[in-house]
């Protein structure tokens, strides 16, 4: 049953990644036809952003009284609302408004399934995990590339992805009595201890923790929200190619857990962290390169590939890392400060970009590097002190 439960689970992640990648892939012919500054795209990212990290904030407290599976369903049915009210968008204030649902729905289910996954299945299962999200965030941008070539018809491409979210919502609820069945199966879980801000914030090793997930997500949102625009204005392609090209990255991103997902059988999740770490500066490389279309499709593929697998070992280090019945509390953290940086890098890329151009795209992405592998030696450092303390003890 707990197997069953598991592909459930993998279907529910694809609903938190198939909305993610829409805008980036839908804003060249978005702001076109509104006509507002490229830049706007900034305003809306940030505000399902926020709406992400208020949910993920008070998610431990939310998943504590309601329990994970209706968390699941709820963040499910919201995010479903949302896609359809963008694909009913005639103007840029709706879309502005219909990004709180769609921020909101995405935070708790993301905590939730992030913490039961690390507690009760293998890295391997994991990796799995984030590689359906990686499914997610590839199909959509290929949907919205399929409706833009219709006559720049990107609202018809949210209307496609709402009806697969709605489906995704409906599983959410069929499942309902496989998580209870699952649960009195299991050994009696420790309860949640519910740790507030101040608490978490007062360890060094929380901070480290929090900057890697930054690193991470800045990279990921800054080639979601931006890759298509810097492809369109600085590489010269077509909208639609722009937005079909972009599906590179997310491809190397699903390959990347899926290929970790088989390495945890022989390399430790640190070793995995690093290797990808690795192949991450060799694309921001060759995104620097940058000499035709290839070399830049290659990159995004090969960022994609290396920053893939960073997110869910580093998810499932978390509570060896501290202690089970912390990893909610400091899970819903890093899943904050990962979402905050959703929010706040594309507002600076967009400010940046009104001195510099979109050419700084590759230059932007590397300092965003430097600051995930710095967080993550000063967390691996931090982390063998701990082990050696406890040794000696």
């Amino acid at each position: 049953m707990a197997t069953i439960l598991l592909v459930f689970i993998y279907i529910f992640y694809i609903g938190l990644g198939v909305p993610d990648s829409l805008l980036g892939a839908a804003w060249p012919a978005i702001y076109s036809e509104l006509s507002v500054p490229v830049s706007y795209a900034s305003f809306i990212s940030s505000i399902i952003s926020c709406g992400t990290v208020f949910s993920s904030l008070f998610s431990t407290r939310v998943i504590a009284k309601l329990g994970t599976p209706r968390v699941t369903v709820l963040s499910t049915s919201l995010t479903a609302i949302a896609l359809l009210g963008f694909s009913c968008s005639h103007n840029f204030l709706w879309l502005c408004i219909c990004g709180i649902p769609l921020g909101i729905g995405a935070g708790s289910i993301d905590t939730a399934l992030n913490n039961y996954v690390a507690l009760h299945y293998t890295s391997m299962q994991i990796n799995f995990l984030h590689c359906f999200y990686g499914v997610g965030v590839t199909i959509s941008p290929y949907l919205m590339s399929l409706a833009l070539s219709d006559n720049m018809n990107w609202r018809g491409g949210y209307r496609t992805v709402f009806f697969i979210q709605l489906t995704i919502a409906a599983l959410s609820v069929i499942s309902l009595p496989i998580w209870k069945k699952v649960k009195q199966a299991l050994p009696q879980e420790e309860p949640i201890r519910v740790l507030s801000l101040s608490q978490m914030l007062r360890r060094r090793k929380i901070w480290a923790s929090c900057g890697v997930f930054l690193g991470i997500s800045s990279l990921e949102s800054t080639c979601l929200i931006w890759g298509s625009t810097y492809l369109s204005e600085s590489v010269g392609m077509s909208a639609d190619v722009a937005a079909a090209l972009i599906t590179f990255y997310f491809i190397g991103m699903t390959v990347g857990r899926l290929l970790s997902g088989l390495l945890t059988i022989k390399y430790s999740d640190w070793q995995i962290i690093f290797s990808g770490q690795a192949v991450i500066f060799v694309a921001i490389i060759l995104l620097l390169m940058q000499t035709n279309a290839i070399i830049t499709a290659l990159g995004l593929f090969l960022i994609g590939l290396g920053n893939g697998p960073v997110f869910p070992n580093i998810t499932h280090l978390t509570p060896g890392l501290y202690s089970k019945e912390t990893s909610q509390s400091i899970i819903g953290i890093e899943m904050a400060f990962s979402n905050l940086s959703i929010m706040l890098t594309p507002i600076l890329f967009g400010v940046v970009t009104t001195y510099t151009g979109v050419a700084i795209f590759p230059k932007f992405l590397l300092i965003m590097f430097l600051i995930m592998i710095g967080c993550t030696i000063t967390l691996k450092v931090g982390d063998a002190k701990s082990r050696t303390k406890r040794q000696n003890v």
